[in-house]
């Protein structure tokens, strides 16, 4: 995939020696793309998207607190509205399932109602008091309560308190944005979404307690791997095991406890009681069957650690000598975060530019792009991927660029001040272009895979079993194939860190090298993920086990799973976070390790860059060679004198 034929070869690898600008075309190429997005920020703003979005509009084309010209000709169009700053809605419940958007008149108005208003006798006191009309423009304050068209053109009664946020008078009482929800999810009952929305709401403060608890056990785990990284693999092993069987041992404890309690009258306490005891049930079961695979994989796994635990052990060292590394994901998060949002900004920005057109059924007016503007919308997609990706890839050569010169420095002593900065300003300087490639190759195959994931959403329950299970195999595939893509760029970036070469150059060396180590790679990238997998496994089994015994007997929170769910989320979340940088550094040290111990043999002029960790493990593995081939030597001896 703009790999394929390409020319330029290299004969050894030069680590950190010569520095080139790799990849021009691509950057310049990326460049451009970012430059169509900024003229599509622009076109959104000139076409008065983004004064839509941040003043508001009504429901007939007037921008909330400006003056407006007539550009329709209905009578509520155009007029002075510089004193009505704030959109109402009369009926902000009336919501379109389909569409997932209010359908009902919005107007602007100069105060929004901070009291309830239970009539239109009260909505015509407001307007006289405050000066801001709550019904139809059209219709006079005075006639409110005797106006024919008072049940379309006035508010919903009763009026409900609102305040000011973001320009739009937004209710206090937001029970009907609950109703959208429970509509969206429909396989819940009414009642249940309730007792699990009040559950949550009472016990928000523990839910934040225990996100913070997940935080510090992380960085305790990180603590662990940096200074103990030797007996890593035992330790977590044992902690997860006992963890699993305790946990356990403990929920089915619950659910026996619990079942026998429930012996309460009231028919509320017997649901709610049912609801925790069906939810213990679910938890005992899934984590008995956990446990079992977990003892089993330990057992198959339990021979192929040694590699893993020098490069654990070295990692840990790197992150002695370069602790920032752990920060990487936040900083990154922080610039997804801010590009999505601008993202999102500039995607309503479209949504509310165009040009006015009048509904003929409702008499209102809606914003639409001409026909080939709406194609920047489909542009603008594309950008998201690409982006984002890109943001992703720069973690990663930042990552590999540290690490690598780390490994390659003999005297440690000698290292960058800031070997972060020296990386991102490496990466600034030569690789954008190496970064832009590997992030679009991604995108080209993300783009397809979630457009059949849009089509077999929308399909769902209307194709023949053939076509869905041909769709999903082909997103499956997909899937695979990225993360594959994924694995190989990441290598890539390692090897561009290493000789400053060009993305497919790098793929091609960074390929080969795997294929002669496929055995190590293969244990690497299982027993290594298992480790950091039993790691955030740790961490969410103690959040969830503190979250169980704590929310357990708190007898005021009515439904407790959902709680306890939220926080595990977020515990694997910041595990995830955390433990991924870690995983990262792994797979960058294997390959400038496979580099090293291929080119290198420890003799004069070719001494080995990698530390005595992973020297004690080739000198282990080179013994252990030799007396293989001793034994099979002395096998072969009484057979050929047999022979003569």
């Amino acid at each position: 995939m703009a790999c394929f034929g390409n020319k330029e070869k290299r004969t050894e690898w030069t680590p950190l020696e010569e520095r080139s600008v790799t990849d021009i075309p691509w950057l310049i190429f990326f460049i451009l793309f970012c430059i169509g997005m900024v003229i599509i920020t622009g076109l959104s703003i000139a076409m008065g998207g983004t004064s839509r979005l941040v003043k508001g509009y009504d429901s007939y084309g007037n921008i909330c607190g400006q003056n407006n010209s007539k550009t329709l000709d209905i009578p509520q169009n155009g007029g002075d509205f510089t004193q009505r700053k704030f959109v109402f809605f009369l009926d902000p419940c009336k919501i379109d399932l389909v569409n997932r958007k209010i359908k009902s008149i919005a107007l602007c108005v100069s105060k929004c109602p901070e009291e309830e208003l239970k009539t239109l006798e009260d909505v015509r006191k407001f307007a006289i008091m405050n000066g801001s009309k709550l019904c139809r423009y059209d219709i006079e304050h005075s006639s409110y309560p005797s106006h024919p068209d008072k049940a379309t053109g006035c508010p919903q009664l009763p009026v409900k308190p609102s305040k000011a946020r973001l320009n739009r008078c937004v209710p206090v009482d937001v029970s009907c944005y609950a109703q959208f929800a429970q509509a969206i999810v429909n396989s819940v009952s009414e009642n249940v979404f309730q007792r699990i929305a009040a559950g949550v709401m009472a016990s928000k403060e523990i839910i934040f307690g225990l996100c913070m608890l997940s935080i510090v056990l992380s960085g305790i785990l990180m603590v662990v791997i940096r200074y103990i990284s030797a007996v890593l693999v035992m330790i977590l092993t044992v902690l997860v095991v006992l963890g699993s069987i305790a946990g356990t041992g403990v929920l089915w404890w619950l659910y026996v406890d619990l079942k026998k309690s429930t012996n309460s009258t009231s028919p509320v306490e017997q649901a709610i009681a049912q609801d925790n005891t069906q939810g213990l049930l679910a938890y005992a079961i899934t984590a008995t069957v956990f446990t079992v695979v977990l003892l089993l994989l330990i057992v198959f796994l339990r021979k192929r650690v040694a590699l893993t635990i020098a490069l654990f052990h070295v990692a840990g060292n790197v992150f002695t000598h370069i602790p920032l590394l752990a920060l990487q994901p936040v900083w990154t998060c922080m610039s997804l975060l801010l590009f999505w949002v601008c993202w999102v900004g500039v995607l309503l920005s479209l949504g509310t530019s165009g040009n006015p057109v009048l509904n003929p059924d409702t008499q209102t007016v809606e914003f639409k792009l001409a026909e080939p503007l709406q194609y920047t919308v489909w542009y603008h997609a594309v950008g998201l991927i690409w982006v984002s990706e890109f943001i992703l890839a720069c973690q990663q050569m930042t990552v590999a660029g540290a690490v690598v010169t780390y490994y390659f420095t003999r005297n440690k002593s000698q290292l960058p001040v800031m070997p972060i900065l020296t990386s991102v300003l490496r990466l600034a300087r030569y690789h954008l272009g190496t970064v832009a490639k590997g992030a679009f190759i991604i995108t080209l195959v993300e783009i397809p895979r979630l457009i059949l994931t849009y089509i077999h959403t929308q399909l769902k329950g209307k194709e023949n079993a053939c076509a869905r299970c041909m769709l999903k195999a082909c997103i499956c595939c997909l899937w695979c194939l990225k993360k594959c893509l994924q694995y190989l760029n990441q290598n890539a970036y390692t090897a561009t860190a290493i000789n400053s070469t060009s993305f497919c150059t790098s793929a091609q060396d960074a390929f080969i090298i795997m294929v002669e180590n496929v055995v190590r790679v293969a244990v690497i990238n299982t027993v290594g993920t298992f480790i950091l997998f039993l790691g955030k496994v740790l961490v969410v089994s103690c959040t969830a086990f503190v979250g169980v015994l704590t929310l357990r007997y708190q007898q005021e929170y009515t439904v407790w799973v959902v709680p306890v769910i939220i926080a595990c989320l977020f515990a694997y979340l910041v595990a995830h976070c955390f433990l991924s940088v870690y995983d990262m550094v792994v797979d960058v040290l294997f390959l400038c390790f496979a580099i090293d111990s291929k080119y290198n043999d420890g003799s004069r002029g070719k001494e080995y860059y990698m530390e005595k960790a992973l020297m004690e493990f080739v000198e282990n593995s080179r013994k252990a060679m030799e007396r293989d081939a001793s034994s099979g030597s002395k096998e072969l001896t009484p057979m050929a004198r047999r022979g003569r």
